[in-house]
């Protein structure tokens, strides 16, 4: 009996060390979603109509690999400036300690962004799309889909192009980061 609770034990012990302290994106985006500084919604990749779009055989096939976008905004403010700065660096500590690569670091109108993938070189199971403006705020966009070829991004951009996509379901988005 003394073995067993000792056997129990150790299992237990091993069990907790074992558990990782470091909170992942999803997690993260989780415990956001209803914190009053973030925006925070998911665009279903129906809402691109690619599908009305003359595909070639390749675009088709990346596009239909998308299944969703999550995307969490920050609107920095004067009341809130503490508080982004702390979310700036919780969201670059995860994809820094994540199975995150860097695929690419832009500087565009918005601010500093960062492209970054999640999975192998054949089948990429998401991408994290994170800029910031120390003025404005930041966003925080998750690309999800099933086996997307690193290759086919660029086609399934093209892909988004021939759609009639025209950006309907994003205009809060828009103004959330005007006034």
């Amino acid at each position: 009996m003394k073995n067993i609770k000792r056997i129990l034990v150790v299992l237990l012990a091993v069990a907790v060390t074992s558990c990782s302290s470091e909170q992942s994106l999803q997690q993260y985006f989780v415990a956001n979603a209803e914190n009053p500084n973030f925006m925070s919604f998911d665009i279903p990749a129906s809402i691109f109509n690619v599908e009305k779009a003359n595909l070639s055989e390749t675009q088709a096939k990346t596009a239909n690999s998308l299944k969703k976008l999550n995307i969490l905004a920050f609107k920095k403010n004067e009341v809130n400036a503490a508080d982004y700065e702390t979310q700036k660096v919780a969201i670059k500590n995860i994809l820094k300690g994540g199975d995150f690569s860097e695929l690419m670091k832009m500087n565009t109108s918005f601010g500093k962004a960062t492209i970054q993938l999640k999975g192998d070189d054949d089948s990429i199971d998401e991408i994290v799309i994170y800029g910031d403006n120390d003025e404005k705020g930041l966003i925080l966009v998750r690309v999800l889909g099933d086996d997307m070829n690193p290759a086919s991004f660029v086609q399934l951009l093209q892909a988004m192009e021939k759609s009639d996509f025209n950006g309907e379901g994003l205009e809060q988005l828009g103004s959330f980061f005007k006034g």
